[in-house]
């Protein structure tokens, strides 16, 4: 496995299945009582955020306690970049002091250039561009409940953001059949569709701009704010623009009757997703909001372990 976890498309699709397998297992520990299990004991993990975070921030926290070893909250307003430190000498820096380094950043660029910097592993925690931990998990629930993740069609209704992108990514390393709906204003990078395509020519990744077509045979309805960070000033427009977008009942009942809908969350209710849909016999969310705690666990013991993270059962 590489150094850094900064993109899906870095992993290998035996790496993925792997990261699902050691997920499992502890999943099933924590489910039997066994809160912690020693497998980073003495490990220290540094949780550098310019963003806000709920799920990223407490799922890695918790996860590194209960794997034995220690975790370091560092809101980048409180460092020394925040007065001029270039992220190449901050990652210089943290690397004599943490074996590991959770960035939740506004520009993947500087992502990038803080993994070359650093010797330690550097983990996306939420990008402008990517949010990988975010989807690793989605597919790992979504496995859980369907089976064969090749067998599935996935609809994402919503922007082409940085979870979206993701998805793009994890289509073409697992072979999903994705299909994207969103303003013709909003649809996902096309140099991303064309970079997939060309490391999986057969992928089946589709954009289809009419939302009830494109829910039409869906196993999984897939949405996401319509304004995420740093787009606040862009909200009326985006409003206005997203407003046949919802993903309500009426979506619903065009898609496969066992459907289920998924949101990487905070859910903005009324507005991209229901209330009665997220609190919905269909809705899977509280459960793919708990497997980035389960998920995330797998892959810090992958990516800090001995041995570049060979595990075995204590």
């Amino acid at each position: 496995m590489n150094k850094d976890l900064l993109s899906i498309k870095d992993l290998k699709v035996s790496e993925i299945k792997r990261l699902f397998s050691l997920t499992r297992e502890l999943k099933k520990r924590r489910k039997r009582g066994e809160k912690i299990i020693h497998l980073l004991d003495g490990k220290n993990l540094g949780l550098l955020f310019e963003k806000p975070s709920t799920r990223t921030r407490i799922s890695f926290e918790i996860a590194m306690r209960e794997l034995g070893g220690n975790s370091l909250f560092l809101p980048s307003e409180q460092m020394q970049m925040k007065r001029g430190e270039t992220i190449e000498d901050t990652g210089r820096v943290l690397s004599g002091y943490l074996d590991g380094l959770v960035f939740r950043t506004y520009n993947h660029q500087i992502l990038t250039k803080l993994a070359r910097a650093s010797t330690i592993p550097v983990i996306n925690g939420l990008s402008d561009l990517l949010h990988p931990c975010q989807v690793l998990s989605d597919m790992f629930t979504i496995e859980r409940k369907k089976g064969d993740l090749k067998s599935i069609k996935l609809v994402f209704v919503g922007a082409g953001n940085n979870v979206c992108n993701s998805w793009i990514y994890a289509s073409a390393k697992m072979d999903i059949h994705l299909v994207v709906s969103s303003p013709r204003s909003y649809q996902p990078e096309r140099k991303i569709l064309e970079e997939c395509r060309k490391m999986n020519p057969a992928c089946h990744i589709e954009l289809v701009h009419e939302v009830y077509e494109a829910v039409k045979g869906a196993d999984i309805i897939y949405t996401d704010v319509w304004v995420s960070m740093g787009e606040e000033q862009e909200r009326e427009k985006r409003m206005e623009a997203f407003r046949d977008f919802q993903v309500n009942q009426r979506l619903l009942q065009l898609a496969k009757k066992d459907v289920l809908v998924m949101h990487c969350l905070p859910a903005h209710r009324g507005e991209e997703i229901a209330s009665d849909v997220l609190d919905g016999p269909h809705s899977i969310v509280w459960e793919e909001a708990e497997n980035r705690l389960h998920l995330q666990k797998a892959l810090l013991v992958m990516l800090l372990g001995e041995g570049n993270g060979q595990y075995h059962n204590e």
